[in-house]
């Protein structure tokens, strides 16, 4: 019997609404929803093969513990129990450092992986944290923290709105979005330009993006932060600036002026191969605009300077009046944020509160450079104990690192691994126990982290679309067991992580005086919570102290998890609204357009205007339909264009000998690594580009389609040593290579 479910779609950023026809526990189709409040039916060839995703036969059905070297099944019993003698005894040893933590992307996809990893952190107490953030986005939230206090306050482009766009470092068209939850980017985009907007792209690559632009400039690639700080230059130099309602929220502005004074275009002109005429366009029609939004994404991020060229992008949209503003750029308000705090100075955010042990990166949102892993486990040092048990949660940093040989080899020499994980995958396949969490359609979904960078205020939630399978355990669950295995209370029951938050949460919650449920008993608040399970139980309290929430009854018609639930396809809360200065956490309650870390990294980015690569650059690029090393196991996602091909400019592929379809060997720092060429006027001159995710061809794993095709692990040619020094960023762009034709 055929029947339908709503899904919110888990496979990318832009979490749009799915209606799944379900035959009896298997999903058969996937189709857009259309009454969904938020994606209006939109649909990608992702979420098209949701399907293909859920049943996958590679997906790992039991736990997995290994015995005698070997990897073999076993109970979910039989598993937590290997996990609590495993990593207990490390920390009782050398202490909780010595436990390290992986955190992947696809824990931000999940219900689970957005509740239960902080607790894990809280309980170990550990400082060795990485995760995916820094080989991607960690500027964005270090140019946060230090510009607004608060590393998690992104302001995302209005993009529905908005008269103006400038995309930098941003191919959308491919990758749905990043850092701005927009279901139909491409509709949005065509929706801009037939209202009369414009659309400006700045990208080494003409990607599909940049071919709907009005204006496509090829940067050079790492010389975004200079073009940005040449246009905000001709915004002071040409009397341009105009910061309008923002200027009593803004400090240090004339202090910037100064420091971006020698930043001219006609000085940086070289560095960017960007024409000072265009650079002072591109400022100009910015500042014309009616209303204007800049833009930029991990083109931008994953840079030498990626840190700077982050905060270039917010101070261009500040001084142009256009932060905070309809049509411009909008700090998101999420149902499940914590109830806005009144507006006032902050606490701060403070970069460097300790140090990698190795070669002293310092840490930023509390995490270390995933770079820095493979050293952390294998290099002694006088400064303390060597990671020597690592938790990896959906995380398969052997692919998505640099020096994927060198993790190889470290996680070898570990004491004790776990992974949670669906794939027995490059980086699972070294695990001492593997703790499979169900397919998609099994698990609930509600978009914790995506909310708060959604281009427009909604709320959705949708139960699993299929029941438990018999022997499964529901990812909530594993996490649950996990936290109390690694902590030393093994065997407890598992609902016991989500009391402890609640009562934890509420105590807190009726201490505040700005809460809702200020002064109130917050066992009579825990025993009024709603929900089938403990995960529910805390979405429904997040969701009732949270902006839009009902107070538990204070607010009668405000937000709670059986509301949600009356409403399917979700609660629309309307279009981003002005909201300064309550998001701002700094110590002087306002933006501070010139922090000191910013300010003191200015001389390093002036003296890269003297530098010119010499040879040839290499650069990344997004497939429409993959999600980083996630869904190549999928036939249905691979193939077409979403193929690991190194892109070179028909200029250099005659000056090297390289021929269409022929290999070609691509040489770093770190390594080298063939691929075949694709000949292609889409790179600028002195450019290759290679997608990211690929280099399934290790042995141990169990990922079969894969392994037909496995790719080039672009990663493999870094060494790990290039890092924007204040996010510790890996620099993964812009990065020198040689390149020989394969005889």
């Amino acid at each position: 019997m055929s029947r339908t479910a709503l899904r919110i779609c888990p496979l990318c950023e832009a979490t749009c609404g799915l209606t799944l026809t379900v035959d009896g526990t298997r999903v058969t189709a996937a189709r857009g929803d259309r009454d969904d409040v938020f994606s209006r039916g939109f649909i990608c060839p992702k979420g098209a093969s949701f399907g293909a995703v859920d049943s996958d036969p590679d997906r790992l059905r039991a736990p997995l513990v290994r015995r005698d070297g070997e990897l073999r099944e076993a109970t979910w019993e039989e598993a937590f129990d290997a996990v609590a003698a495993g990593i207990r005894p490390v920390v009782e040893r050398h202490g909780p450092h010595a436990v390290g933590v992986v955190l992947g992307n696809p824990n931000v996809h999940t219900v689970a992986g957005a509740l239960y990893p902080p607790v894990l952190l809280g309980a170990l107490g550990t400082r060795s944290l990485f995760t995916a953030s820094t080989v991607d986005q960690m500027p964005k939230h270090v140019s946060s923290g230090l510009l607004y206090g608060d590393a998690n306050a992104i302001p995302v482009p209005d993009l529905d709105r908005t008269d103006h766009l400038l995309l930098i470092g941003a191919n959308p068209l491919e990758s749905n979005g990043s850092l701005c939850t927009a279901p139909d980017f491409p509709g949005r985009l065509k929706a801009l330009k037939a209202r009369g907007g414009t659309l400006t792209v700045i990208d080494p690559r003409r990607t599909r993006t940049a071919r709907l632009a009005d204006r496509h400039v090829a940067v050079r690639p790492g010389a975004d932060a200079l073009l940005l700080a040449a246009m905000a230059h001709v915004l002071f130099e040409e009397d341009l600036a105009d910061l309008g309602a923002l200027a009593p929220h803004v400090e240090g502005v004339e202090e910037l002026a100064a420091a971006l004074g020698d930043f001219t275009p006609e000085a940086v002109a070289g560095s960017c191969d960007v024409d000072a005429a265009t650079t002072r366009a591109l400022a100009r029609e910015l500042a014309a605009a009616p209303t204007a939004a800049v833009y930029g994404r991990i083109g931008s991020c994953t840079v030498p300077h990626g840190t700077l060229a982050s905060w270039l992008v917010d101070v261009l949209n500040i001084l142009t009046g256009n932060l905070d503003r309809p049509g411009g750029a909008l700090f998101p308000q999420a149902a499940t944020d914590k109830t806005p705090r009144p507006a006032g100075p902050g606490r701060g955010f403070a970069l460097g509160r300790w140090r990698s042990r190795v070669s002293g990166h310092p840490e930023a949102k509390g995490e270390l450079p995933l770079s820095a892993l493979a050293e952390e486990i294998d290099t002694a040092t006088d400064a303390g104990e060597p990671v020597r048990a690592l938790v990896a949660v959906a995380a398969n940093p052997v692919l998505s690192a640099p020096d994927g040989d060198r993790l190889d080899k470290a996680l070898d020499s570990l004491d004790f691994m776990v992974s949670v994980d669906p794939y027995l995958n490059e980086t699972s396949r070294h695990a001492h126990v593997v703790l499979p969490p169900p397919p998609p359609a099994q698990s609930p979904h509600h978009d914790f982290a995506f909310n708060t960078l959604a281009v427009r205020n909604q709320v959705r939630y949708t139960r699993p679309a299929v029941p438990l399978e018999p022997g499964r355990m529901a990812e909530t669950e594993i996490l649950a067991r996990l936290i109390l295995a690694a902590t030393g209370m093994h065997g407890a029951d598992p609902a016991a992580v989500d009391a402890m938050v609640v009562e934890q949460t509420l105590g807190k919650a009726v201490r505040d005086p700005h809460s809702p449920v200020h002064g109130r008993d917050p066992r009579d608040l825990a025993a009024r919570l709603t929900g089938e399970n403990g995960p529910e139980r805390r979405l429904d309290m997040m969701l009732r102290l949270g902006p839009y929430g009902d107070g538990f009854g204070a607010r009668p018609e405000g937000l709670s998890l059986q509301r949600l639930l009356d409403h399917p396809h979700g609660i629309d809360l309307g279009p981003l609204r002005p909201r300064l200065p309550q998001p701002l956490k700094t110590r002087s309650g306002k933006v501070e357009l010139l922090p000191e870390p910013i300010a003191g990294d200015l001389p390093r980015l002036r003296s890269a205007m003297d530098r010119r690569p010499a040879g040839l650059v290499l650069v990344g690029r997004r497939h429409l339909r993959s999600n980083n090393s996630w869904m190549h196991n999928i036939p249905a996602l691979t193939g077409g264009s979403n193929r690991c091909t190194l892109h070179i400019h028909p200029e250099d592929a005659e000056r090297l000998g390289v021929r269409d379809g022929a290999a070609v060997r691509v040489k770093g720092a770190g390594g080298e690594a063939t691929a075949p060429a694709e000949v292609t006027d889409t790179v600028r001159p002195g450019v290759v580009s290679l997608p990211h995710g690929w280099g399934h061809d290790r042995p141990g794993t169990r990922l079969t389609h894969a392994a037909t095709v496995p790719g080039t692990n672009v990663n493999q040619l870094l060494d790990g040593s290039l890092l924007d020094p204040l996010s510790g960023n890996a620099v993964l762009n812009g990065v020198p290579v040689v390149l020989t034709p394969v005889t």
